[in-house]
C-alpha cells in the first residue's frame, strides 16, 4: 500500500501560510516505519478537488486530505468528495451527535450551519476529533481533516494508529550518506547506477549544494540490512574516482 497526500488551500498557494502538513504527515509515518509516496496541493477549486479525488479514488492508495472540511462558501472538499465518489453528502449520525455535545453549552444552540460540517459521503466513517469534537471522516480509503494542525496532526496520528498499525514498522528504513567535494553529480551517475544495480533493497540519491559551499550529497535509503553495504560501495567508488569525501552530519 502507498500512502500520498493532498493538501488543499488558496491561502498556501498564494503564500499567506505556509504550508506544515507535508512536513508533518512524513515525520509521523517515518515513526512508524512506513513512506509518504507522493503529496499534492490544491486551490478551492471544487472541480479540480473532484478530479484530483476521482483519479486517487481509483488509485487504491491510502490518502490524507488536508484542509476544506468546514462550512464556509470557500469549504469544497466535502461536497467534491462525494461527487468524486458518485454519492449523496449525509447528515452522519456520528458526527451529529459529536457536534450535537460540542454546542450543547453554546447560547447560539446547535445551527444548521453548525450540522453541515457533519455532512460527508454517503458511506463514510467519521475521524474523531479530540480539539473541538467537530470530526473528519473516511471515505474509500481518503481521511479527510482539517485545514487547523492542532486539530490535523493528532487525527492523523489517530487514523494511523486504528487503522494501519498491521503496516508499522519502525526502523524498517534506514538512511546513510557522505558529502562529496570537487565532483559533479554527473561525474557520479556510473557509481550511482552500479550501486542501484547491487543493491535493489535501497534507493540511491544525489543531492547537490551551491550555497554557501559547493558539494554533492551522495547517499542511499532503505532496507537497513543492504544501506551499510551500499554506502560502503559509494565511498569505495568516489575514493576510486579520486574525489574527497566525508560522513555527512545533518545540520542541527
Amino acid at each position: 500500500m502507498s500512502f500520498g497526500a493532498i493538501i488543499i488551500g488558496d491561502e498556501i498557494l498564494s503564500g499567506k501560510r505556509k504550508d506544515g502538513h507535508l512536513a508533518k504527515t512524513i515525520e509521523t509515518l517515518s515513526a512508524r516505519g512506513l513512506q509518504l509516496a507522493w503529496a499534492q496541493y490544491l486551490g478551492d477549486d471544487p472541480e479540480l478537488i473532484a478530479a484530483t479525488l476521482r483519479r486517487t479514488f481509483a488509485s487504491g492508495d491510502a490518502v490524507f486530505s488536508f484542509g476544506g472540511i468546514g462550512a464556509t462558501p470557500d469549504d469544497h472538499t466535502r461536497a467534491a468528495a462525494a461527487a468524486a465518489g458518485g454519492v449523496a453528502l449525509r447528515l452522519h449520525p456520528d458526527a451529529e451527535a459529536e457536534i450535537r455535545a460540542r454546542f450543547a453549552a453554546d447560547p447560539k444552540g446547535v445551527t444548521p450551519q453548525r450540522l453541515m460540517m457533519g455532512e460527508f459521503p454517503q458511506g463514510s466513517e467519521i475521524v474523531p476529533n479530540p480539539y473541538n469534537r467537530i470530526p473528519g471522516f473516511t471515505f474509500q480509503r481518503h481521511h479527510f481533516l482539517p485545514g487547523f494542525p492542532q486539530m490535523a496532526w493528532p487525527m492523523l496520528e489517530w487514523v494511523l494508529d486504528t487503522r494501519y498499525a498491521h503496516l508499522f514498522a519502525p526502523g524498517s528504513i534506514a538512511e546513510s550518506s557522505i558529502i562529496v567535494r570537487e565532483a559533479g553529480e554527473s561525474q557520479l551517475i556510473e557509481l550511482m547506477k552500479e550501486c542501484q544495480k547491487c543493491h535493489g533493497g535501497v534507493k540511491v540519491f544525489s543531492l547537490p549544494k551551491v550555497q554557501p559551499e559547493r558539494y554533492v550529497e551522495l547517499g542511499v535509503r532503505g532496507m537497513p540490512a543492504e544501506v551499510n553495504a551500499a554506502i560502503t560501495l559509494l565511498k569505495q567508488g568516489v575514493s576510486r574516482l579520486g574525489f574527497p569525501w566525508t560522513d555527512y552530519k545533518a545540520e542541527g
